[in-house]
C-alpha cells in the first residue's frame, strides 16, 4: 500500500484522541467561537499531526474568489494595488472582493463572517493588522493568506509578505537631494506604526549621516500619507528659523500637501524648496511642477500578492516568506540646486 492508498483519518478519531465530542471537532473545523482555548489547540494539534483534510477541501472545491482587505480605501495608491490585484484575477478567472476593515472590533467579526459565508480562495491583506486571533481563524478556516507592506515585519513563516525596498528608495531620495547641494533637508514621515514609514526614514537618516549631515530632529515632521498632513508638515518646516532648502516626503500625496504649503508662502517649487515624494502615482507626471518621486511597483505588488494567494490556494508551497520588489528614483522637475549656488 502506497501512501496515496492509506485510509485518511476521520472526524471521529480526532474527537476520541482528544476526548471530545464529534461535534466539538466540528466546531473547531468551522472556525466557531463556542469551543474553550485548551480544547481547541489540542483538537487543532491532532488535525495538523494527522494532515487531516475534510471532504470538499480547497483542493477540491474553488470558490473562484480572493478577499483584498485595506485599512483605507480613500488613497490612490490603493486603487493601484486593485488593478495588479485584479489583473491576475482576470487572466485567472478570479473575482475579487475588496473590503476596507477599520480598527472597531465590530468591522472585523462582520468580515470574517462575510468570508466565512462566501468561502473566498485566500486573503491579501494591505497594510492592515490583523490580530493573532484573526490569523487563527484564517487558519481554522483553511484560508491562506498573503500581506502586503505588513505593518510590523514578517507576519509569520506561514504568511508570505510581498514589499518593496522601502529602505533604499529613502535613501536614493535623499542622496539625490544631496547631490544637488541641499544641506537642510527636511522629511516628512508616514505613520510610525507602519514598517514602510519606519524604513524610509532610515534610508533618509542613513543618507545623510554619510554624507557627514548631522540629522535633526526639527526637520522631521509627522504625517500620515494623506495630502493634509503634507501641507501642515510642509507649513511647519517652513516656518522653522532656518528651513530647508528641500523636503522629502514619504509619499506622494504628503508631496503634493508641501507643495501646497510652499506655494502659499509665495515660493516656487524646484527654483527655491526642492520636493521630493515616494510612490510614483500617475498624477506626479501631471504635477505642476512635475514631481520627483522613488516609484514603488505598486501595480506589480498586487499582481505578486495576487499570484501568490492563488498559489496558495491551489496547494503550492512557496518557497520565500518575504519578497521585496525594487524601487527606483525617477527624477523630474521639482527638484533643482539650491537658490544661489
Amino acid at each position: 500500500m502506497n501512501a496515496d492508498d492509506e485510509p485518511r483519518v476521520t472526524i471521529t478519531a480526532i474527537a476520541r484522541e482528544a476526548g471530545v465530542s464529534v461535534p466539538t471537532v466540528s466546531r473547531v473545523l468551522n472556525g466557531r467561537s463556542d469551543v474553550a482555548p485548551d480544547t481547541r489547540e489540542r483538537v487543532e494539534e491532532l488535525l495538523r499531526h494527522h494532515g487531516y483534510q475534510r471532504r470538499g477541501s480547497r483542493t477540491v472545491r474553488r470558490a473562484q474568489l480572493v478577499d483584498l482587505v485595506f485599512n483605507d480605501l480613500d488613497s490612490p495608491w490603493a486603487v493601484e494595488i486593485i488593478r495588479g490585484v485584479e489583473d491576475v484575477g482576470h487572466a485567472a478567472g478570479v473575482g475579487t472582493v475588496v473590503s476596507a476593515i477599520h480598527s472597531e472590533s465590530t468591522s472585523t467579526r462582520t468580515w470574517l463572517q462575510n468570508l466565512r459565508t462566501r468561502a473566498s480562495d485566500g486573503v491579501i491583506v494591505v497594510t492592515s493588522h490583523l490580530a493573532p486571533p484573526v490569523h487563527a481563524q484564517l487558519r481554522r478556516l483553511n484560508v491562506p493568506m498573503v500581506v502586503v507592506d505588513p505593518a510590523t515585519g514578517v507576519p509569520g513563516t506561514d504568511v508570505p509578505a510581498i514589499g518593496a525596498t522601502n529602505w533604499a528608495g529613502g535613501l536614493a531620495a535623499t542622496e539625490h537631494l544631496l547631490g544637488l547641494g541641499h544641506r537642510r533637508i527636511g522629511f516628512v514621515a508616514g505613520p510610525t506604526h507602519l514598517l514602510c514609514s519606519r524604513a524610509r526614514l532610515d534610508g533618509y537618516r542613513a543618507a545623510l549621516e554619510a554624507a557627514g549631515v548631522p540629522p535633526e530632529d526639527r526637520l522631521v515632521q509627522p504625517g500620515d500619507f494623506y495630502h493634509a498632513s503634507g501641507f501642515t508638515a510642509g507649513t511647519r518646516l517652513l516656518d522653522l528659523d532656518d528651513p530647508p532648502t528641500a523636503i522629502f516626503a514619504a509619499s506622494d500625496q504628503m508631496a503634493f500637501g508641501v507643495y501646497e504649503a510652499v506655494r502659499r508662502r509665495g515660493l516656487r517649487v524646484a527654483d527655491e524648496v526642492s520636493v521630493v515624494g515616494f510612490d510614483d502615482l500617475p498624477e506626479a507626471r501631471w504635477a505642476s511642477p512635475p514631481l520627483t518621486t522613488v516609484r514603488q511597483p505598486l501595480v506589480e505588488m498586487g499582481r505578486l500578492a495576487a499570484r501568490t494567494v492563488l498559489r496558495l490556494a491551489q496547494g503550492e508551497e512557496i518557497e520565500s516568506p518575504r519578497v521585496e520588489l525594487a524601487t527606483e528614483l525617477v527624477v523630474r522637475d521639482s527638484t533643482a540646486r539650491p537658490a544661489g549656488r
